[in-house]
């Protein structure tokens, strides 16, 4: 049940990080909101027997944590 629920989370965050991808000025701030999502779902996912929510929420974080990094998390 858990698993279930950290992929739920994982789908949430997922288009916003997919859209803080983007080069646009002030686009990339989406990932300050796809940030602390995956973290939950990540702590969730942890908390369950399956992995699977929990490495889509691992992806999610790896993904909008290096833009952030790469960006000094403004632009």
């Amino acid at each position: 049940m858990l698993n279930a629920l950290s992929l739920l989370i994982g789908l949430v965050a997922l288009p916003f990080a997919l859209v803080g991808i983007i080069p646009f000025p002030f686009v990339p701030l989406v990932n300050w909101i796809a940030f602390p999502i995956a973290v939950a779902g990540t702590v969730v996912g942890m908390l369950s027997r399956g992995t699977a929510g929990r490495n889509i929420n691992l992806l999610i974080l790896i993904i909008s944590g290096v833009r952030l990094m790469l960006t000094g998390g403004f632009i």
